[in-house]
């Protein structure tokens, strides 16, 4: 939900909506705009490759600049975007002609100027070295919880990110899969349908890797990727995810057509546009209402799914609740379709696991696999 990406009328209906609901609202990796604030919602900031908010002259991330930002009350997490699933790997553009003056003081970018940010973060280039840089985040926020936020690539990467937080003893606060289904206009359309793990393959991944780690009562696990219903949001639940983050639901709530305009500042709707004359039509406070009403009504339709499954709140949810199609004739509940691992068993007995292959290639020290 980048300011830039999205118009000032698009943010502040967000946050307001958010606001009233009760629920949070992530900035995207845009920075902390004034209209992320004038909603009032708390904020987790996504702090990507390009570092906008606490970014230095040379796009390098600047310590002092992230200090200042994050001692906002307003903010109450902190998410390094490591890749998203509608574009893994693969870096963003903001136009020069979408940068107003607006943009470039929420990004720190000069304004008119076409804003890239690249594919890789350069405050870290090993698993060890972004625990470490985790934790100065924390430090400098005043102890506010960091995270991460992936779309799962090479298996070993992830496991190489559990291997660094067993050695130095550094705990990420929360981890975000995102699943190839997500989306956004921007995106080219080979990595829209063909780049990083579909989402129930990537969170049962991190699942095994957090619970075969023993570190998934330290690390809590969160998704993201199409998550639009009740149903879908239980089922995520039940294999391992402790909440639940969507972009596209409050998107249609605002009244997106998907009409893949959203890098042309021609926005139909006037939602990814900074066009001023494009956003008139988009009220703040009617939209506002819509977006509350969507978090409001699928909360209400979640309920009812976990009470015909005869619970009481969507954490009672299990892998035993969900019901997977093997194949034309044969269905099986999720914890016999997949091979969920047991706790510890990764540190262990890992050759007793379908991961002791990528388990042995993983290397604390880098991101790069061994020649096993």
């Amino acid at each position: 939900m980048s300011f830039g990406s999205l118009g000032a009328h698009a943010i502040e209906a967000l946050s307001t909506g958010a606001k009233k609901g009760n629920f949070y609202h992530d900035t995207g990796e845009g920075g902390v705009s004034r209209y992320h604030r004038a909603g009032g919602a708390d904020l987790v900031w996504e702090l990507g490759s390009g570092y906008f908010g606490c970014r230095a002259r040379d796009g390098r991330f600047d310590a002092a600049r992230f200090k200042d930002v994050a001692q906002d009350p307003q903010i109450k997490m902190i998410e390094i975007k490591l890749s998203q699933g509608a574009k893994p790997g693969h870096g963003g553009v903001l136009p020069g002609a979408k940068v107003t003056e607006e943009i470039a003081e929420a990004r720190g970018v000069p304004v008119g100027e076409t804003c890239v940010s690249p594919p890789g973060h350069t405050a870290f280039s090993t698993p060890i070295e972004m625990m470490e840089f985790a934790a100065s985040l924390r430090e400098m926020s005043c102890g506010k919880p960091v995270g991460i936020k992936f779309c799962v690539g090479n298996r070993w990467e992830l496991l190489a990110i559990c291997k660094a937080m067993l050695e130095t003893e550094i705990r990420l606060d929360f981890m975000v899969v995102d699943g190839g289904e997500g989306g956004t206009g921007a995106a080219p359309a080979e990595f829209l349908d063909h780049v990083g793990a579909p989402l129930r393959q990537g969170l049962v991944l991190a699942r095994n890797a957090l619970v075969g780690t023993g570190l998934k009562d330290e690390v809590r696990l969160a998704c993201s990727g199409k998550q639009t219903s009740a149903f879908a949001i239980a089922s995520s639940m039940a294999l391992g995810a402790d909440w639940i983050n969507t972009a596209r639901g409050f998107m249609f709530s605002l009244g997106c057509i998907q009409s893949l305009n959203c890098h042309n500042n021609t926005c139909p709707t006037g939602i990814a546009t900074t066009d001023k004359g494009r956003q008139r039509g988009l009220v703040i406070a009617d939209k506002a209402e819509r977006v509350y009403n969507f978090h409001r009504n699928t909360m209400k339709a979640l309920m009812e799914v976990v009470g015909a499954a005869g619970l009481e709140h969507p954490a009672e949810l299990t892998p035993r609740h969900i019901m997977h199609r093997v194949t034309e004739d044969i269905v099986l509940p999720a914890h016999r379709a997949y091979d969920l691992l047991d706790k510890n068993v990764l540190i262990n007995a890992p050759e007793e696991t379908k991961l002791a292959n990528e388990w042995a290639m993983a290397q604390a020290a880098s991101f790069r696999p061994l020649n096993i």
